[in-house]
């Protein structure tokens, strides 16, 4: 039996073989963390054998349960894109609200649009009409692109189908449902309070037109252009059918979700439709419909293809995470870990604590918020039983930690920054202070879930 001292060594060297990796040797996330895995593995008392297969089981047991579910919201995302049903929902949504208010509906687009899209796909989409806002009523650019990034960064961190908070149910072992229902309240709250909070910091003047804007870039006003030039007449989808495609997954994980919760035994039917594949596979189906008139048949493929090149990536990561977390559990260190946090309820703050950090230093030290959250639900699963609270609170505090501060290592911070057309320093007081507050208050929401709502 290898002590605890020895287990959370080989844990602190884990991590930091994972952060060696990607810093330093550029290597891609997935093979650092296998590294990881082999080191952790040994060092905690499997033997070489049993290391390998457990983290090939556990890259099995991941893909199995999200694989599918991931690849087809990538497809139902970029289907949304092509077909132009992401427009009419950020126009409609937008439109909806006074001009002088209508940052918050774009933030509110942005969380609605970032449900099934990737983050720079969203701010793509969305910017163009934040920009025109911009001009329309004399706004300062700040203010359009860091209520933009914490309503795309929020839902993108806290509500399924995306993928990190897809694979938390799986990695904490509750139902979707509740993931889906409380991701979609906090996140929705939290959008609502970080904007307030953002703007009040860039209403005391905190922003430099002169530094702040990169005045050599002409990113922005040439999305703009190219908006402006779409063919007014171009057939796109009505509000309703663009939401389809989002609606139908959401309410079969509800239904799914319902059905457990006011039947002993559940129906077949409800527990058919709230499997996520089913409801996955459903959404796409429902974007297929919708896109087919507007895209055309030869375009389908064509979307779907060019979807899962960015998916490819992102499951290889979620998968290589659940080979982290299998690896960590099969040498007992939630037993080392709960031994210094304590058992009893009074360990549900140091524990959420803990959680949050962890994911805050990955996210700082390598950029990446799907890796960043993944490592810390990975810890956190194997003493998530012994904590007092529900563990999608300690999920929330892994993935908000995750999501917590992006700066130049992160990608998502140089498609926000470039396409505002913003100077580094714009892109850290937007991008990077945005999701930052966005995080902080998932946190603090968490913890008062955690405290306030029993198991």
């Amino acid at each position: 039996m290898t002590s605890p001292g020895i287990l959370i060594a080989a844990l602190v060297g884990a991590i930091a073989i994972i952060l060696f990796c990607i810093i330093v040797l550029k290597l891609n996330a997935a093979i650092g963390m296998v590294i990881a895995c082999l080191f952790m593995g040994l060092v905690g008392g499997l033997d070489l054998l049993t290391t390998a297969s457990t983290i090939s089981s556990g890259f099995g047991s991941m893909m199995t349960s999200i694989g599918l579910p991931v690849g087809f919201g990538t497809i139902l995302g970029q289907l949304m894109s092509d077909s132009g049903a992401a427009s009419v929902i950020a126009d409609k949504l937008v439109s909806a609200f006074p001009a002088k208010r209508s940052i918050w509906g774009l933030s509110i687009a942005g969380f609605i649009l970032s449900i099934p899209v990737f983050f720079d796909v969203t701010f793509i989409i969305l910017i163009p009409i934040g920009i025109t806002i911009a001009s329309k009523i004399n706004l300062k650019m700040c203010y359009v692109t860091g209520c933009l990034t914490i309503g795309a960064t929020t839902a993108h961190c806290v509500v399924p189908p995306t993928p990190n908070p897809l694979a938390a149910a799986d990695i904490f072992g509750f139902d979707l449902g509740i993931m889906l229902i409380v991701g979609l309240v906090v996140g929705f709250i939290t959008v609502m309070i970080s904007n307030f909070i953002y703007i009040k910091i860039h209403d005391r003047g905190i922003w430099n037109d002169a530094k702040d804007i990169n005045h050599s870039s002409n990113v922005a006003q040439e999305l703009v252009a190219a908006r402006q030039k779409e063919d007014p007449n171009k057939k796109k989808p009505g509000m309703f059918a663009s939401l389809l495609p989002i609606i139908i997954p959401v309410i079969c994980i509800l239904f799914g979700t319902l059905g457990g919760a006011l039947f002993a035994e559940p129906p077949v039917i409800c527990t058919f439709l709230g499997d996520k594949l089913i409801a996955m596979l459903l959404g796409t189906l429902g974007a297929y419909l919708v896109s087919l008139p507007y895209i055309g048949r030869d375009n389908l493929e064509k979307s779907a293809g060019e979807a899962l090149k960015s998916a490819g990536v992102v499951l290889l990561i979620t998968g290589a995470g659940g080979s982290f977390a299998s690896v960590i559990t099969a040498t007992g260190i939630g037993d080392a870990i709960v031994g210094l946090l304590g058992t009893d309820t009074t360990s549900v703050l140091p524990a959420m604590f803990l959680a949050y950090f962890i994911g805050m230093i990955f996210r700082v030290a390598q950029g990446s918020g799907t890796v960043a959250g993944m490592t810390s639900m990975g810890i956190m699963a194997t003493i998530a039983p012994a904590i007092g609270c529900h563990p999608v609170w300690i999920a929330l505090a892994c993935l908000s930690g995750g999501n917590s501060i992006g700066h130049v290592n992160d990608s998502g911070y140089w498609v926000a920054t470039n396409m505002s057309g913003l100077t580094v320093t714009g892109g850290l007081k937007t991008y990077t202070l945005g999701s930052f507050i966005s995080s902080v208050c998932i946190f603090v929401l968490a913890i008062i879930g955690a405290l306030v709502i029993p198991l």
